[in-house]
């Protein structure tokens, strides 16, 4: 009975080490992408739009006040509550964006993307993103993380390689 449980014990413990360094990584991927984009909005003295909010669709990060990420001058969620107290707030499509050419110095995409449902959808969004936004930075989950790949609504892969952008449909 021993070696039946430590054969199913081990590996969901060697999982979840995999996934905490997986979360890891992606919260320091979010965090030197907000940091970037902060930083180059301000050198330019434009706004910094923020998609996604740092409170994103869960409830967890919000009752733990715990934000993913900076809110930026702007930012753009379906879910008001996502954004919530830290930016003018605005609800749009994220392949129409309501604001003129290059308004913003840097927009920064948060774990948003990967939820459109056809890769077009995402070099749609990208494209309007580098309308309205000088730099544009895009922080994604990665494919080896295990929570990424159980999320139902998780239609597309990004990769992100200068000012590239990879989309892969899952």
């Amino acid at each position: 009975m021993k070696s039946s449980c430590f054969s199913v014990a081990f590996p969901l413990f060697i999982i979840s080490i995999h996934e905490a360094v997986a979360l890891v990584a992606q919260q320091e991927d979010r965090d030197q992408k907000y940091e970037l984009a902060r930083a180059y909005a301000d050198y330019v003295g434009k706004p910094l739009l923020v998609v996604g909010g740092p409170y994103g669709a869960t409830g967890v990060r919000r009752v733990m006040n715990l934000p993913a990420h900076g809110f930026g001058d702007v930012c753009m969620d379906l879910d008001p509550s996502a954004c919530d107290g830290g930016a003018e707030y605005v609800q749009a499509d994220l392949r129409n964006i309501p604001f003129p050419d290059k308004y913003f110095g840097a927009a920064l995409a948060s774990h948003v993307l990967e939820h459109l449902r056809h890769a077009q959808d995402c070099i749609d969004a990208v494209d309007e993103l580098n309308r309205v936004a000088n730099v544009v930075l895009v922080a994604y989950p990665t494919p080896d993380s295990v929570v990424a790949s159980l999320i139902p609504d998780h239609f597309l892969w990004l990769y992100q390689e200068g000012n590239t952008i990879y989309v892969e449909e899952r």
